[in-house]
Formats: structure tokens, C-alpha cells, sequence
């Protein structure tokens, strides 16, 4: 998100509005717009409604959970469900009339993250 938040002038520039979505529960978003000086709107999906309709959700396995816990991450906690998911991390561009998805990130490797410079290109060759 701090990527984000670093080239979000440029997208204003073509008339991108970033929107965020968080698997994290609504009284824990003001901690990530604090931590991370976010200016763009962030919107929980803690039941992972807009994560599965992305088809980027998926279910962490006991030992996982058991590792992401003892490492400070309560996925519990977090969300403030129990359905132990969390979403692949991705970008989506949409766009048009048809507000279609013109553009999609996804990696399943979380720490690979999509470069401020291919999403600017993909922003200016689809919103010239």
C-alpha cells in the first residue's frame, strides 16, 4: 500500500481512483491508514465476500496458522472471523462503461509485489 500511496498523484493524473481492500476487520483499518499515511479509501472483506468473488481467497491449514500466530499475526484477530482465509494479494484495474477488469495482478507469493512502474504503463496504455 505504501507503493500505493507513493504514485497515487500520477494515477489521479489519468483518472485512476485507488480503492483498497483489507481482510481485516473495520476497527483495525484506522490502525493501517495510521501506520501507512493512506489517503485512498481502504474497505474491510472480513467474511472474504470480495476476496472470493475476485478468486483470490484461500484457506490456511492448521500448521500455517499455528506459524502466523507464533510470528504475531492472529488471522482470528484480524479479521474477526473464524474462517481462516486470506487473500491473495492482487491489483485490478477497472475501467469502462462496463466497469470490466481491463487489468489483473495476481501472485500467490506474497512478498512479489506488482512494480509502480508496469502498473503506470498498464494505466497509461488503458486510460489515455
Amino acid at each position: 500500500m505504501v507503493q500505493l500511496r507513493e504514485i497515487e498523484p500520477q494515477l489521479r493524473d489519468f483518472g485512476v481512483q485507488l480503492f483498497a481492500i483489507s481482510p481485516d476487520q473495520p476497527s483495525k483499518l484506522k490502525e493501517t491508514i495510521d501506520k501507512h499515511q493512506i489517503h485512498f479509501p481502504l474497505s474491510s472483506d472480513s467474511d472474504m465476500a470480495a476476496a472470493r468473488g475476485f478468486g483470490v481467497a484461500y484457506k490456511l491449514d492448521e500448521a500455517t496458522l499455528v506459524k502466523l500466530k507464533a510470528s504475531g499475526m492472529d488471522v482470528e484477530e484480524a479479521s474477526g472471523q473464524q474462517h481462516h482465509m486470506l487473500p491473495v494479494p492482487a491489483v485490478f484495474l477497472i475501467g469502462g462503461t462496463k466497469c470490466l477488469i481491463e487489468f489483473e495482478y495476481v501472485n500467490p507469493d506474497y512478498r512479489v509485489r506488482l512494480s509502480s512502474d508496469l502498473l503506470l504503463a498498464a494505466v497509461r496504455s488503458l486510460f489515455k
